[in-house]
């Protein structure tokens, strides 16, 4: 059947119809269902408890968030590979090599990597590959030397000469890591290395062709150059400061240092020259002076000078006690040029090889053996990209149809068997063990969308002092009440790994869990605000207690003593007021509760049963409408899920999602409890006691009673007592009549005629008894 023309089956969950995928062909058609009847449309690849390394694969941007088009363009892949797409149903990573389509080119290139995998795993004569032939790809190609990475290792050289070549690259550039796990060297190594030896070359070349100008002190040249760059700024500043004051011979006191220049040195430690020191000049300056080389320094120079004197000035010009400005031109014209060579010397490491070695290097063909290995090795890119597409296949093999129940529809999470892969693991608190949880980044942000959910939520802080691992869930309890839910509570939270963890609540989203704990609501709310205010008044009791009235005296002393004054007695007169209005008041409801008293006892309990339904109701209607609304969507919305559906939470599978504590019915429970306390028989008695006062009250008031006792118990039917009301008796009377006289009581009226006078009788009772 064409996919165009795919007959799709649905099934209700939540409340939401939802697409059936039971087979391949409905794999394959998914990228004709209509995305309005897809239950999500993107979902991230964080926070998931489902396997990472299929998620990635999924991801194909690599964006970190999987959408539909992944998910449909993840089939295609696997229809072009696989014959039968009913396999993905199959749920293993396992997959028979006559499975694979090898009449596409796709499914051909995949089986050959198949067998070569299994062949180069000592596996031949397998008839399928599973996951964990190729999930290590460095154990595959542990024996390979070209894996298609670019990059050579010494064993892929043919030769010896190519060999050493290649471990002198690793010593001196560092080494790049080869899919194998060995260390190697890639283009852009050698390439490096091949450009180095080449700077190398080209510097030690003009050092030898340039001797005389580069080398005028022979051997001796570096530790000159060295002496000389180390005075040259400051003996160029000696000098300068000299025409200065030739010119103008106002600048010598400015130019010289003067007192001031030693005032902050007079406490300072001059144990080691300070810079204050240093930044003198390195003799005192006059017009066309030479600098002294030995007497008159500035001392903290002196060493310097006497290294240039020693390596440079008696070298160059012979023996001198001062340098003048001319020398000094010379020195400078004959070690610059060196300087200049010496300071362009290219920071490398091929420079240990010596420079014999880096010229047979540069000399050989090393160089285009490299470039070719490396091309060779790029080449069996296919094959090793082949191996990675079939762990790909096993993957999807495996994960595509069961993400595919977690994503295009959820019966997963609606068929409670196994637990959908956004449900983190399961939360035990309270004598409850909640299901439905999610991992969460930031509970405060989370809430402030999740708590549209409808749903009772407890935001956990989860901690595992044994590794220092911290995370934050949150869990729904849909079944029980929250009298006990409080932030502070510890539970314990149990991971899809079986890891316990911890569990603290941290914030309380609150919302009705159950009818039952609606209709009690307002009673515990009652009982906690007469509590509360018992409390209160208990404390300010406590802190205003009255003094005592003092013994004898007089009333204005005793006043004054205890603080009474005119005022109390307004106060006393107001409250003489508000008794007075309260009586009438009580008076009025005292009527009123008499009318009460005097109906008859069943009916004070179904009119107590009418004004609980009264106070209860409301919130009863408000929880049910709340529930009824109860959805997973922005649970998931707030983890960056785009549900395209409210997936809702009805009463009888949240009772599914939260299960509360109860003992096994087949369980055995021991009677020797040396601390239990004694079962109040009270509650039960009054309970009985009310039970059979409810019914005899009923009973009586139709005349059952009467005339179940042959008129010797209860008050008669109302049309008896209608008849006696008639003819200006009663009853009771009549009946209490015969019997002083010693006759029969008041007869009831049977048969035809008794009903023929009652249906003429217009009286109503005389009363209740």
């Amino acid at each position: 059947m064409s996919r165009l023309n795919h007959s799709w089956r649905f099934f209700r969950a939540g409340g939401v119809c939802q697409v059936r995928l039971d087979s391949g062909a409905d794999l394959l058609a998914l990228d004709q269902l209509d995305q309005t009847l897809w239950m999500a449309l993107a979902c991230p690849v964080e926070d998931l408890a489902f396997d990472r390394r299929t998620l990635a694969l999924l991801d194909a941007d690599g964006d970190g968030r999987i959408r539909a088009p992944d998910v449909i363009a993840a089939v295609r892949w696997v229809a072009r590979r696989l014959k039968h797409p009913d396999d993905l149903l199959k749920h293993t990573d396992f997959v028979p090599l006559d499975a694979l389509d090898d009449s596409t080119p796709e499914g051909g290139t995949l089986r050959a990597a198949a067998l070569k995998v299994l062949a180069s795993l000592g596996k031949p004569d397998a008839t399928g590959i599973c996951l964990s032939d190729v999930e290590d790809l460095e154990r595959i190609l542990a024996g390979t030397t070209l894996n298609g990475d670019g990059v050579i290792v010494p064993e892929t050289a043919a030769d010896e000469a190519t060999r050493s070549l290649i471990e002198e690259i690793l010593s001196c550039m560092g080494t790049v890591k080869d899919r194998s796990g060995r260390a190697g060297v890639d283009e852009a190594l050698v390439e490096r290395f091949f450009a180095e030896c080449a700077a190398w070359e080209a510097w030690i070349r003009e050092g030898e062709s340039r001797t005389a100008e580069l080398w005028p002190l022979g051997e001796e040249t570096d530790a000159a150059v060295a002496a000389w760059s180390a005075v040259r700024a400051k003996v160029d500043d000696y000098f300068q400061r000299c025409r200065l004051v030739a010119f103008d011979p106002q600048a010598h006191a400015q130019l010289n240092p003067g007192p001031a220049s030693y005032q902050a040195l007079g406490g300072a430690d001059l144990a080691e020259w300070p810079d204050p020191v240093r930044t003198l000049p390195l003799a005192r300056v006059a017009p066309g002076r030479p600098l002294p080389l030995r007497e008159g320094l500035n001392p903290a120079w002196m060493g310097p000078i006497r290294e240039l004197e020693r390596r440079v000035v008696r070298p160059l010009l012979g023996e001198r006690t001062e340098l003048t400005e001319e020398d000094w031109v010379s020195v400078c014209e004959r070690l610059g040029p060196a300087a200049a060579w010496r300071a362009a010397r290219p920071v490398t490491s091929v420079e240990k090889l010596g420079i014999r070695r880096v010229r047979e290097i540069l000399a050989g063909r090393g160089r285009e053996e490299l470039r070719r290995l490396i091309a060779l090795d790029r080449a069996e890119e296919p094959a090793v990209q082949a191996i990675r597409d079939l762990e790909k296949l096993l993957r999807f093999h495996r994960d595509l149809h069961l993400f595919c129940q977690n994503f295009v529809n959820f019966r997963d999470f609606y068929d409670r068997g196994e637990p959908a892969i956004f449900q983190f693991g399961t939360l035990y608190l309270d004598q409850r063990a909640c299901s439905l949880c999610l991992r969460v980044e930031d509970p405060a942000r989370h809430a402030g969308l999740a708590s549209a959910a409808g749903a009772f939520l407890a935001y956990c802080e989860c901690v595992r002092k044994a590794t220092g691992e911290k995370m934050y869930i949150v869990a729904a309890f849909t079944d029980g009440d929250s009298d006990h839910l409080a932030v502070g509570r510890n539970g314990v939270f149990y991971d899809r790994q079986g890891r316990d963890w911890d569990a603290t609540i941290v914030r309380l989203v609150e919302h009705p869990i159950s009818l039952r704990e609606a209709f009690w609501r307002p009673y515990k709310k009652l009982a906690r605000f007469v509590e509360e205010q018992v409390a209160q008044r208990a404390a300010a009791t406590e802190k205003n207690v009255p003094l005592p009235l003092p013994v004898g005296g007089e009333p204005a002393a005793a006043a004054k003593k205890t603080g009474l004054g005119r005022a109390d007695l307004g106060l006393v007169a107001a409250l003489g007021l508000t008794v007075g209005a309260s009586g009438t008041a009580f008076g009025t409801l005292a009527g009123y509760i008499t009318g009460f008293v005097k109906l008859p006892f069943w009916k004070v309990c179904v009119a107590l049963a009418a004004l609980m339904m009264v106070v209860s109701g409301p919130y009863v209607v408000l929880a049910w409408l709340k529930l009824r609304k109860r959805n997973l969507g922005p649970l998931l919305d707030a983890n960056g899920w785009a549900l395209n559906t409210r997936a809702r939470i009805n009463v009888p599978f949240g009772t599914s999602l939260t299960q509360v504590g109860k003992v096994p019915v087949s369980a055995v429970i021991g009677a020797g409890d040396p601390f239990a306390e004694r079962r109040p028989w009270a509650p039960w008695v009054a309970a009985l006691v009310l039970v059979v006062c409810f019914l005899y009250s009923l009973f009586n008031s139709h005349g059952w009673i009467h005339r179940w006792t042959g008129g010797r118990w209860g008050q008669p039917p109302p049309t008896v007592q209608g008849r006696a009301a008639a003819k200006g008796g009663s009853p009771a009377a009549g009946g209490a009549a015969s019997a002083a006289q010693g006759g029969p009581g008041p007869i009831q009226p049977t048969g035809a005629g008794a009903h023929a006078s009652g249906s003429g009788t217009t009286g109503v009772s005389a009363g209740q008894p």
